[in-house]
């Protein structure tokens, strides 16, 4: 499953490497880095299994940071050394294995991958340990949930703790993160350009007409000039069925049973659930089993994204992960590819318990106006502008709204829930009828 977690911190990690001396009021990077990240976890649930990859560079002009996906790698999941697995590459950078795909505990995995200059790297094996079981789960609202506070100043959010029996007869390493499902009315903003279902033909000048093929995109014109009528505007659209954001956890969250082997570990904190919206939503809690090695790599990572001091800071060297290039071992390779055990328990939250208000609400306007709204501020930091409906006879005082598509193609349309690793149209498990 794809880890937003690590490659976020990762980002926000390799940001720093050139920073030893930061002036205050230039943070703009002094040197070049070019250097691969790897990010993968095959696990024992039926979800799927994707390796990302990324180059992490400075731009040689400008120097500013940021990454560049690599594309036409070859990628491959070995098992046992003997079963071969290929990924595909779905989008930029994005490597998914086969839909049936699976781990299984107890056997050994290997990511090996072939960049398209030919350039062959692999990962140590790694033995998937057993899942252990969530036991029991539940929320607390807290004004003090959140640390480091969003946007530098919200703190309020739902505290998730869990009760786990932790195994007894061996080590045990943990890793939790989340994923949030909150209830998305809006599913697509296009600027200075419109959504459409089908392929839109122009025709005269801002004069469309739909063609035959299925679009679902927003259409952005070659050629806008001051009077057209998407010059300078951005326009927000209703999403065609239901839909949930999935809004992923920002930090990482490790436990080794040292001192508690084989103990009941009870009212442990593993998420914190901004309070975007007065509306409800519902957590899916993943608890996964690291291998020793997974752990200590995580855990050195953590230590260095969660605890380090301000930005004028020697900043921290990033931790090299488990992946190599075989012709050349000193070059250095950041991430890590892993096998986990998982185990998935999710939690409704209703968000009666609510105190102050969401993170959804603007300090100078109030409340937004209008479904989904809420969330759509906590997001976005701004009000939704729909698509105007066209209005042949508009009330006095009102301006005449021409459909744009002569056809009469109906305007404006609804959005597919989309895209599919941020949003989902299906009902998250745990959700109520």
């Amino acid at each position: 499953m794809r880890s937003s977690t690590l490659q976020a911190l990762l980002g926000c990690l390799l940001s720093l490497l050139p920073l030893a001396c930061v002036d205050p009021e230039d943070l703009v990077l002094r040197g070049t880095v070019d250097i691969i990240v790897v990010d993968g976890t095959v696990t024992n649930l039926a979800e799927p299994q994707v390796i990302l990859l990324n180059y992490s560079r400075a731009d040689r002009l400008t120097g500013r940071f940021g990454t560049l996906p690599i594309t036409k790698a070859r990628v491959e999941v070995v098992m046992d050394s003997l079963v071969v697995t290929p990924a595909h590459e779905t989008t930029d950078g994005r490597y998914q294995l086969p839909a049936d795909f699976k781990g299984q505990i107890g056997h050994a995995y290997q990511l090996r991958l072939t960049l398209s200059d030919g350039t062959h790297y692999e990962s140590t094996q790694q033995v998937m340990p057993p899942a252990a079981r969530i036991e029991k789960i539940h929320a607390q609202f807290s004004l003090k949930s959140l640390s480091p506070p969003v946007l530098g100043y919200y703190t309020s959010g739902h505290d998730v703790f869990i009760e786990l029996q932790d195994p007894a007869d061996q080590r045990n390493y943990y890793r939790w993160d989340w994923v949030d499902y909150e209830p998305q009315y809006w599913c697509r903003t296009c600027h200075q350009g419109f959504y459409s279902i089908f392929n839109p033909i122009e025709v005269s000048s801002d004069r469309y007409i739909s063609g035959p093929e299925m679009y679902e995109e927003c259409y952005f014109p070659t050629n806008i000039d001051p009077g057209a009528r998407v010059y300078g505007v951005t326009w927000d659209y209703v999403c065609r069925t239901q839909c949930w954001e999935m809004l992923h956890s920002y930090s990482v969250a490790l436990f080794d049973d040292q001192y508690t082997n084989g103990g009941l570990i009870p009212n442990f904190k593993v998420a914190a659930i901004p309070f975007y919206q007065h509306g409800p939503c519902l957590a899916s809690v993943r608890q996964s089993s690291l291998t020793p090695d997974a752990y200590r790599y995580f855990k050195l990572f953590a230590d260095q994204t969660q605890n380090t001091g301000g930005l004028a800071d020697t900043p921290p060297t990033a931790p090299v992960g488990n992946v190599h290039n075989v012709a050349n071992p000193k070059e250095v390779v950041v991430g890590y590819f892993t096998a986990s055990g998982v185990f998935s328990k999710p939690i409704y939250i209703d968000r009666k318990d609510y105190q102050g208000v969401p993170l959804g609400y603007d300090p100078i306007n109030g409340y937004p106006q209008g479904q989904g709204s809420e969330l759509f501020y906590a997001l976005n930091r701004r009000d939704p502008h729909p698509e105007p409906s066209p209005d042949p006879n508009p009330p006095p005082n009102s301006p005449l709204v021409v459909n744009f598509f002569i056809d009469n193609t109906p305007r404006p349309p609804t959005a597919l829930c989309a895209p599919l690793d941020q949003r989902t149209p299906f009902k998250p498990e745990g959700w109520p009828n």
